[in-house]
């Protein structure tokens, strides 16, 4: 293993290509007023839709922390009605909250049954405005109701900020929506930070009006929070410092529609001047991912082609043809090894990747037992047409989703690469053949096309855009915390 000191110094260098330090996560809140009625016997069911271009013209849609405009009337004049979007940023990270309530001796609103009371907790914005956090169910013909435990981000319920006011509010609920107020109190989530460790914090629930009226008005009842617990999610940069290593797997596409190797048409002919697409892409994904190994050895596979000595199809042979140690000594080595074993090849098909992924997810498997955060594998597919194994790889994707494992495929060449969008599951939910869905989202397609007058560093920034939330939603999804941090918890907990 590394040490840390190096770890760190390779995490820092390229996380530029991981992530986007020096972007900051913002809130949009967006409301209207004065919106134009154009239901007979009803009011306007309205919804906002923000559209920002990515290619091509570019617009603004925020460029201050709050921004009105009428809203344009068919001809384009503006008229009564008007939109409104406030940002604000999140200074919080991505750990959440979660909170159990109760109350006691809640007012009773009702002639003939006892009230049906829910609660309401709203964030005090900047503006003076305030944001619904979360809504709790309603809990009926109950004075002593216990709500539902609920989970909340930090950056929904406070924006980070840990004194920032938080509003309270009690309601009975009513079938014709008209709510009865029962009472309100404020809090802070540093307030709320009181409840952890099995203790309670209560607040009087306070009707305004009955406590200006009524001399002996105490209160409506009491809110009790009896549980508060933060779950800490720990980022990709966490995991890394804490020794976790990337097993960097490289596959590349053989089959015959790439052309023959001779001719200079081919997507495998190697120029002596200009590296073809395939190196291209090898050399500007791997080098970011050669960071976090620690020993840079990198098993390098080859499908759809006739290898020696039989001269049967394979479609996952070792490139250095040792089916015993398939590991490059580096990103050079991997393209040593590609071009040595080109002219040994006889480039044939189908095309077929489920062996390949299957064959990582074997050793990706033998992780799990582990229970530490100590490697995941990243599987890079280079390919240039339409697979031919779509149900065995959608299978073998959706059992590889439960793994520490998540697989980058690099479309070479002009082909159709229709297919492959689906795989990335960005338009929706992968599903294996038998109806099963991934369990997250684990593959990531680019075709090489789209930056061919790129860098290799934009490629590369692209192709791995979403490793790192990739990683972290796996190990936070099984509860597994980076390696140094369990170790001081645990030296926490031996501590007299």
């Amino acid at each position: 293993m590394k040490k840390m000191s190096n770890i760190y110094e390779s995490a820092a260098n390229t996380l530029g290509i991981f992530s986007s330090p020096c972007l900051t996560k913002v809130e949009l809140r967006v409301a209207c007023k004065s919106i134009s009625d154009r239901d007979a016997l009803s009011k306007p069911d309205p919804c906002v839709i923000l559209k920002m271009q990515s290619h091509g013209q570019w617009f603004e849609i925020v460029s201050q922390r709050k921004l009105s405009k009428s809203l344009l009337k068919h001809g384009n004049t503006a008229g009564k009605s008007s939109i409104t979007v406030i940002a604000e940023e999140l200074s919080g990270n991505d750990d959440y909250v979660e909170l159990s309530f109760s109350a006691r001796k809640l007012d009773d609103k009702d002639f003939f049954s006892k009230s049906d009371p829910f609660l309401e907790i709203f964030r005090m914005n900047d503006d003076a405005t305030q944001q619904l956090v979360h809504r709790t169910e309603v809990v009926m013909n109950n004075l002593n109701p216990t709500w539902k435990t609920f989970k909340v981000s930090v950056n929904s319920l406070c924006s980070g900020d840990q004194d920032r006011r938080l509003k309270c509010i009690v309601w009975d609920w009513d079938s014709n929506g008209k709510h009865d107020f029962i009472g309100e109190f404020s809090s802070t989530f540093m307030e709320m930070r009181g409840a952890m460790e099995g203790r309670q914090v209560q607040w009087e629930c306070i009707n305004p009006k009955y406590k200006a009226k009524k001399k002996n008005y105490k209160n409506s009842g009491i809110v009790i929070l009896n549980q508060c617990k933060i779950h800490k999610m720990h980022s990709f940069l966490d995991y890394i410092m804490g020794g976790c290593q990337i097993q960097f797997t490289v596959a590349i596409d053989f089959t015959a529609s790439n052309g023959d190797p001779r001719n200079s048409c081919s997507l495998h002919y190697i120029h002596p001047y200009q590296p073809n697409e395939y190196l291209k892409a090898l050399v500007a994904v791997g080098e970011i991912c050669q960071d976090y190994d620690s020993d840079k050895m990198f098993p390098a596979f080859g499908f759809g082609a006739r290898i020696p000595p039989e001269y049967k199809v394979s479609h996952d042979f070792a490139i250095n043809f040792n089916e015993d140690n398939p590991e490059c000594a580096g990103i050079q080595g991997v393209v040593e090894a590609y071009q040595s074993c080109l002219p040994k090849l006889q480039l044939y098909g189908p095309t077929n990747i489920a062996p390949i992924i299957q064959k990582v997810a074997k050793s990706a498997s033998e992780e799990t037992n582990t229970k530490e955060a100590s490697q995941y594998f990243i599987l890079l597919i280079l390919t240039d047409g339409v697979i031919t194994d779509m149900a065995d790889t959608r299978e073998a994707i959706v059992h590889a989703s439960h793994l520490p494992m998540s697989v980058i495929i690099v479309g070479v060449g002009n082909a159709d690469f229709s297919d492959m969008q689906m795989l990335d599951g960005d338009d929706g939910i992968l599903r294996s053949p038998k109806g099963e869905p991934v369990l997250r989202d684990i593959v990531q397609f680019v075709p090489f096309r789209n930056f061919k007058h790129a860098s290799p560093a934009a490629l590369a920034k692209s192709v791995l855009a979403e490793v790192p939330n990739q990683v972290v939603d796996y190990y936070n999804g099984k509860g597994i915390k980076p390696k140094c941090v369990s170790e001081y918890e645990s030296s926490r907990t031996l501590a007299p």
